[in-house]
């Protein structure tokens, strides 16, 4: 979909979500690439979870008793030397990146929304939930930028990833809003956020990823 003449994308609205088809669809098949052996490769993806543990969570200490590694390791460990690559940049991203947590969330849940990818939604709500999202947000940003209530810098976030999703660009409208309010460094890193959780949600969907650990997918809220 091309931008009209002044240069402010149009965003279809998206028609109302049938979340049972659409889960049914990737979820309704057994996964098309076999997960690893759990127990043959524990200590390996152990290794794994620890590391972005350390990185993006902020912590070194073990996991609480019970706490199962994430079953979505066992399916990506398959090609390590690619997780590897792709769990740098997902480091740097949500490490060390620039965008505030409540901005890069937005655009992470928007992203996983206009994807239908039920993996990458319902984990990123339960993570959203942890750090002080509410129910009501997660309600709205499916809804998207057109539903009440946000802030004009909120907004503008929620718009660009439509319009990235939609036209492959981000209107100078929305990018004029953007700037008032993020640093050079900030409005560089966006799109990279959206490009990498729209990657996300493509594997997640192709593979047809199975939910686990109170993962609900698109029902999440």
């Amino acid at each position: 979909m091309m931008a009209d003449s002044d240069d402010k994308a149009s965003v279809t609205p998206q028609p109302a979500v049938d979340i049972a088809a659409r889960e049914q669809q990737i979820l309704g098949k057994p996964p098309r690439i076999a997960a690893l052996d759990r127990d043959e490769t524990a200590d390996m993806a152990m290794e794994w979870w620890m590391k972005l543990r350390k990185y993006i969570s902020g912590t070194d200490e073990p996991p609480p008793p019970g706490a199962q590694i994430p079953e979505i390791y066992f399916y990506m460990l398959r090609v390590p030397e690619l997780w590897d690559r792709f769990t740098a940049f997902s480091i740097q991203l949500q490490a060390y990146g620039a965008l505030t947590f409540r901005d890069r969330e937005l655009a992470i849940l928007r992203t996983g929304w206009l994807c239908q990818a039920p993996f990458e939604w319902g984990e990123h709500v339960i993570k959203s939930r942890d750090r002080g999202f509410t129910s009501e947000d997660i309600e709205r940003i499916a809804a998207g930028s057109s539903a009440p209530g946000w802030s004009e810098h909120e907004r503008a976030i929620l718009r660009a990833v439509e319009e990235l999703h939609a036209d492959s660009m981000i209107s100078d409208d929305t990018w004029g809003t953007l700037a008032k309010t993020l640093t050079e460094e900030q409005l560089l890193e966006l799109p990279f956020v959206v490009g990498q959780f729209v990657t996300v949600g493509y594997f997640q969907n192709a593979l047809r990823i199975p939910l686990t650990g109170g993962n609900v997918g698109l029902k999440a809220r």
